[in-house]
């Protein structure tokens, strides 16, 4: 490792063991924040662990509510680092299989696609997906659709110490062949565990790297 990225982690780690805070939830579009700091938002199928992954990224217990039953999140929720702010981070609704009225789902949607396609100060979108399944087709659309924004965003496997080591690698270098077909992903795949916390100091890096 060189200086740099020594450097780059301990001012990662200073960081999220720092002040963190809820902001506000927005249901909708105008109950957005002022866009008066740099933003890194968490994007995933239901399920995929985002709160859990939230909660270990911040060595915090319920940051971010967790729950078995997915869709629970059907806000923007945003969340402070820092004091003064330095960013802000986004949890953002589940999509694909939540339990929810096809019109509410889709109101989620909308939501999530028009967040990602017009926020000025979203430096760069974190596209959580499950170890366990890989890439799904309601992955490669949103991927499509951040590519299409010019929004740039790095894959993020969770519950990566559900499956075996060999798994991972075979899902890691799946899932990296895919990105270099897509213009807005970045090259690094990095595999996460919420429960162990595998990979977190790496993805703390990585969201203070999309900052610089």
């Amino acid at each position: 490792m060189t200086d740099e990225a020594e450097d780059l982690e301990e001012i990662a780690r200073k960081l999220f063991s720092g002040p963190i805070s809820f902001l506000k939830s927005a249901p909708t579009l105008q109950f957005l924040p002022n866009p008066d700091a740099e933003e890194v938002a968490f994007a995933g199928r239901s399920n995929v662990g985002k709160s859990s992954l939230l909660n270990a990224l911040t060595n915090r217990r319920d940051l971010a509510r967790t729950s078995n039953t997915p869709g629970r999140t059907q806000e923007l929720n945003f969340f402070e680092v820092g004091e003064p702010v330095r960013f802000r981070l986004v949890d953002m609704p589940g999509y694909g299989f939540a339990k929810a009225p096809k019109d509410l789902a889709r109101k989620w949607r909308h939501l999530i696609n028009d967040y990602l396609r017009g926020r000025q100060v979203l430096k760069r979108a974190l596209v959580l997906v499950d170890s366990r399944h890989g890439l799904k087709d309601i992955d490669r659309e949103v991927m499509k659709m951040l590519d299409v924004a010019a929004v740039s965003y790095h894959l993020v496997l969770t519950k990566a110490d559900k499956i075996k080591p060999t798994e991972l690698e075979t899902v890691q270098q799946q899932t990296a062949s895919e990105a270099l077909k897509h213009p807005a992903a970045h090259p690094e795949i990095i595999a996460t565990s919420s429960e162990t916390g595998f990979g977190i100091d790496r993805l703390r890096t990585a969201v203070i790297d999309a900052l610089a």
